[in-house]
C-alpha cells in the first residue's frame, strides 16, 4: 500500500512539475498553452511539491495570485494529509 502511494506521488508531482516547464516553453515560443485547469488539475490530485517547485524553478504563473498562493497551500494540506496517514498507519 504504501509503495503504491509513493509511486503515485512520485508520478503525479513529477507530470506536475513537467507541465509547468512545458507551459513555460510554450509561453516563450508563442506557441499553444496548457490551460490553467489542465496545470492545476495534477496539483489537486497530489501534486504540491511538484507544481510548487515547477512554479519556482521556471519562474511561471508566479503573478497569478491563485498559483503563487494556491499551489503551496495545497502542498501544505497534503503534507498534512500525509502525516495523518502515516500517523495511522504507524499506529496499527
Amino acid at each position: 500500500m504504501e509503495m503504491t502511494l509513493g509511486l503515485y506521488l512520485l508520478a503525479v508531482n513529477c507530470a506536475a512539475f513537467a507541465l509547468m516547464g512545458a507551459d513555460k516553453g510554450r509561453a516563450k515560443r508563442g506557441a499553444w498553452r496548457i490551460s490553467e485547469k489542465a496545470l492545476f488539475l495534477p496539483v489537486l490530485l497530489g501534486g504540491g511539491l511538484g507544481g510548487t517547485l515547477g512554479m519556482r524553478v521556471f519562474h511561471h504563473k508566479t503573478r497569478h495570485w491563485y498559483f503563487r498562493f494556491g499551489f503551496p497551500l495545497l502542498l501544505v494540506l497534503q503534507l498534512a494529509a500525509l502525516l495523518f496517514l502515516g500517523s495511522k498507519i504507524a499506529g496499527r
